[in-house]
């Protein structure tokens, strides 16, 4: 074989030893996060709260994880399904990312959860938590930081049954996330339905025939979910409806620091259930939250909490496993220990992967500078399992 051959052979080698290198992401190869978020359109308020907070993670832990660089990889899913898996695939195929983040709406996760699992990456769900993954379909290379979809609602129901609200009128979008909601507050509630009704998902934001409804059927009160802006254009035509005031609105996830400054007139006295809220008192919240404002200048809603936590978690798994993040097994257990300070407080994770968290009564006051915020009120629920974890089959 002459030189050149022999030359050819050797620069072969080198690139077949850098491709099985990358694939298999060795100890010593740095940490490589994607998160799938939404970044444009009517949502990217939530998405770019969800990228600050991992941001501030990572210049909280001097980026770096076990003593390994870290690379994050934003990806924008245009609140669209198929576009959050052409993104999913992506992170993994150009990027071979060993965790996926991010995730705002139950049906993009859905549609992209498999492309990451089934490639060998971990998914950290950062806001949706869909029945799907939470039941009999659990996986053991999925986890969430934030909650189970029917739980928050399921809390507001208990709320609503100490007020004797007797007949409620129901509202939210027709996707996963919305169906879970209303499943959840009718697992707790325990007056009568008015009427349930689901809304065009994700183009409607004109309410006016749902509004007309609710008017002729004067229930003696509204309980709805419509996330970010769907919320803040529901609350602004309930009130220019004239329903303001006449028949009570109540709320999930339909309120946050997010749209408080553009709603806060309208919803000032409302009450929502949470679990978390920037008045939480605990050292991790604490330098959250102040860190947060002297960064972004504004608070950091419950959505960016969420990724924050994500952060931490996964750095955690890396700390764990020394950084060797060859081993599925050896992560899976340091991810399942959840051993970290999370901004809520205690922290773990249920046999599903979900957490099991306390959830709370926060009520829309006038805070320092006129400003609207969120006030604590109550814990409901103390360590909250959510209503599928029974049905999966993963030891823990």
């Amino acid at each position: 074989m002459n030189i050149r051959a022999l030359a050819g052979l050797a620069v072969l080698a080198v690139i077949l030893a850098a491709v099985i290198f990358n694939l298999t992401g060795n100890k010593g190869d740095g940490v490589r996060i994607g998160m799938v978020t939404t970044l444009t359109g009517g949502a990217a308020a939530i998405g770019n709260d969800m990228r600050d907070a991992f941001e501030l993670a990572l210049d909280h832990m001097g980026r770096s994880m076990g003593g390994q660089p870290v690379t994050v990889t934003y990806e924008d899913d245009a609140q669209n399904p198929d576009m959050g898996l052409q993104k999913t695939e992506r992170l993994m195929q150009r990027d071979k990312v060993q965790f996926v983040t991010g995730y705002i709406w139950s049906n993009v996760l859905l549609a992209s959860y498999r492309a990451a699992t089934e490639a060998g990456a971990f998914v950290i769900s950062a806001n949706a938590g869909p029945s799907e993954l939470a039941g009999a379909q659990c996986t053991p290379n999925f986890f969430s930081t934030s909650w189970q979809n029917d739980q928050t609602p399921m809390a507001m129901g208990e709320v609503m049954n100490r007020r004797n609200v007797s007949n409620v009128y129901v509202l939210a979008p027709n996707y996963a996330a919305g169906r879970n909601m209303v499943s959840g507050f009718k697992r707790t509630f325990k007056g009568s339905i008015a009427a349930e009704e689901y809304t065009q998902w994700p183009d409607q934001i004109d309410f006016a025939a749902e509004l007309a409804k609710i008017r002729a059927a004067n229930p003696s009160a509204v309980w709805f979910f419509f996330p970010g802006n769907y919320g803040t254009q529901f609350f602004k035509q309930y009130a220019q409806a004239g329903l303001l005031g006449q028949i009570p609105l109540y709320s999930s996830f339909s309120i946050d620091d997010l749209n408080l400054p553009q709603i806060g007139d309208l919803v000032a006295g409302a009450q929502l259930t949470q679990h978390w809220g920037a008045a939480l008192d605990n050292p991790a919240n604490r330098k959250f939250v102040d860190d947060f404002r002297k960064k972004y200048g504004r608070t950091p809603s419950f959505y960016a909490a969420q990724a924050y936590d994500s952060a931490m978690l996964i750095k955690s798994a890396v700390e764990g496993t020394r950084g060797d993040l060859t081993n599925h097994d050896t992560v899976r257990a340091a991810l399942e220990k959840a051993n970290f300070e999370s901004v809520r407080g205690t922290f773990r994770f249920g046999r599903n992967h979900f957490p099991v968290q306390d959830f709370y009564l926060f009520e829309v006051v006038r805070g320092a500078n006129n400003a609207y915020a969120l006030k604590l009120n109550e814990r409901i629920y103390t360590a909250h399992t959510d209503p599928y974890a029974a049905n999966c089959a993963m030891a823990h």
